[in-house]
């Protein structure tokens, strides 16, 4: 690596410190100044504190696994997409009635939704959890979780192009997304969960 080039890795580092520092500027603030209106400290580029070590190279540039999430009001239902995979969660009282594991008329329109996803995507392996809160026994919350999974699979799969391979499970009340200690938490933790790879 030349000393310019070790120079300009050095600023590039250098320059992100910067925005973080509790000075950083604000997208309102003109260029060159700091949020306390303050000018920001010259770099001096020449500085041999700025530069990689004889011998140093830059770690190979990699993609960072962006998540995005988009959830319903009421949190009734979430989608988080990644690079590498997308997963629907559905609250229970959407799907089931209480302490059951029969779906719910309007639950059919849902789940036809996700499997249109999963078809759109060409996805061949589908994901489907079951998930409880912490009340009642485990026992119970690993056997009505799986009933669950199972129901909603039942669903899925007649709305699904053929040749679709599944990993069905119950989890009962492990894996929370939300504190059990409140009923919305816990409403948010009694979920069924369906995800499959991006292909695209």
């Amino acid at each position: 690596m030349t000393t310019t080039s070790r120079r300009l890795a050095a600023l590039a580092a250098g320059a992100v410190l910067l925005v973080g520092g509790s000075g950083a500027a604000r997208a309102d603030d003109p260029p060159g100044s700091t949020s306390s209106g303050s000018p920001a400290p010259a770099i001096d580029a020449n500085s041999p504190a700025l530069m990689l070590p004889d011998g140093a190279t830059l770690a190979p540039a990699k993609i960072l696994d962006i998540k995005q999430i988009v959830e319903e009001e009421g949190g009734e239902q979430r989608r988080e997409d990644t690079n590498v995979d997308v997963t629907f969660a559905l609250q229970a009282e959407v799907l089931f009635p209480k302490d059951s594991a029969r779906l719910s008329p309007s639950a059919t329109a849902r789940i036809a939704a996700i499997a249109a996803e999963i078809n759109k995507q060409g996805s061949s392996r589908v994901r489907v959890f079951g998930f409880t809160d912490n009340l009642g026994s485990y026992e119970h919350g690993l056997k009505l979780s799986k009933q669950r999974a199972d129901a909603v699979q039942l669903e899925l799969a007649k709305n699904l192009d053929p040749g679709k391979t599944f990993d069905i499970r119950g989890y009962s009340e492990d894996y929370p997304i939300a504190d059990n200690s409140t009923e919305e938490g816990r409403k948010k933790n009694r979920r069924v969960e369906v995800s499959f790879p991006r292909t695209g």
